[in-house]
């Protein structure tokens, strides 16, 4: 890869996760008006139409093998209902420092663990050292914040939820990459967004006759148009592209601009202050994922066959 296309899926990965950061504050004008199960549905639902019509235009056809169909369905499923749904429940039981700390925190750390059962990517000195900076300027974005991090016992709920997101997002990211080893990151992305949608079908009945459509705001509409078209549509196909080139590995560090990104969008959004340990967190952050974006991408080497013993 030369050094122009690494620099582009560097900031594509960048990109990405600022525009999911900013989310967190459009996001809220949205869900005045919607329940978030009905909100997700419209988001991932609406979004369909262009990635088919995209996926058609681009390479021609929209197939994939049956046989990859259940697999497809199965990612899908885990990746965007299980996990948004779980999102919206563990910010509903705990603070939302502690959703951002235990979600976006030990995500990379999970992919890291779990990459050699899906490739054949290896940790290495430089990926844990700049990964742990990293870390450490994601923890000072999020402790450096007005609310910071409670263990009260009556947030232990949505704590271990916030968990159980970091661990099931990474391994939806690792279970994505030998599919794209097949298929391009535009047709897997299309594919298991159009089942995880499916699958949340069930849990938007009852929602809808309460949403008085003739009522709703520029800004909610702009919120809707927001989560598509970029948090969906450019985001996800954009993503998967960059972490099939760079490395499910490295490319989850990533998310950690999404904490600082959040903040930002606090700030600019709803006049929220920051802090200087949130400031100096970001300058961390940075340090950190430049150091890992320094190193070559390096890959465990084939088994050889014939010499089991």
């Amino acid at each position: 890869m030369n050094l122009t296309l690494k620099l582009i899926y560097y900031l594509g990965l960048i990109l990405v996760s600022i525009i999911w950061g900013i989310n967190f504050g459009v996001s809220r004008w949205a869900m005045e008006v919607f329940t978030a199960e009905i909100f997700v549905l419209l988001r991932f639902g609406l979004a369909l139409p262009f990635l088919f019509i995209i996926l058609k235009i681009t390479e021609g056809n929209i197939k994939v093998e049956k046989k990859d169909l259940i697999r497809l369905a199965v990612i899908g499923f885990v990746g965007v209902t299980i996990l948004e749904l779980l999102v919206m429940y563990a910010i509903k039981f705990t603070t939302l420092a502690n959703a951002s700390l235990l979600n976006v925190a030990p995500w990379p750390i999970f992919a890291a663990l779990f990459a050699p059962l899906f490739t054949r990517e290896k940790m290495t000195l430089r990926l844990a050292t700049g990964g742990f900076v990293a870390l450490v300027g994601v923890t000072l974005i999020i402790l450096g914040g007005k609310d910071g991090f409670d263990l009260s016992s009556e947030y232990m709920l949505g704590n271990i939820l916030a968990l159980c997101i970091s661990l099931i997002g990474a391994l939806f990211n690792l279970a994505c990459m030998p599919l794209m080893n097949k298929y391009s990151p535009m047709r897997v992305t299309t594919w298991y967004i159009l089942f995880g949608s499916l699958f949340l079908i069930p849990f938007t009945f009852g929602g809808w006759s309460s949403i008085e459509w003739t009522q709703l705001s520029p800004i909610t509409w702009g919120a809707i148009a927001y989560n598509v078209i970029l948090c969906t549509v450019f985001a996800f196909v954009a993503w998967n592209l960059s972490m099939k080139h760079v490395g499910a590995t490295k490319a989850n560090f990533y998310r950690y601009f999404v904490p600082a990104s959040a903040a930002v969008a606090g700030v600019l959004f709803f006049n929220e202050a920051i802090s200087l340990a949130q400031i100096f967190g970001g300058l961390v952050i940075v340090l950190g994922l430049v150091w890992i974006a320094t190193e070559r991408k390096i890959v465990a080497p084939p088994v050889a066959k014939g010499n089991a013993s």
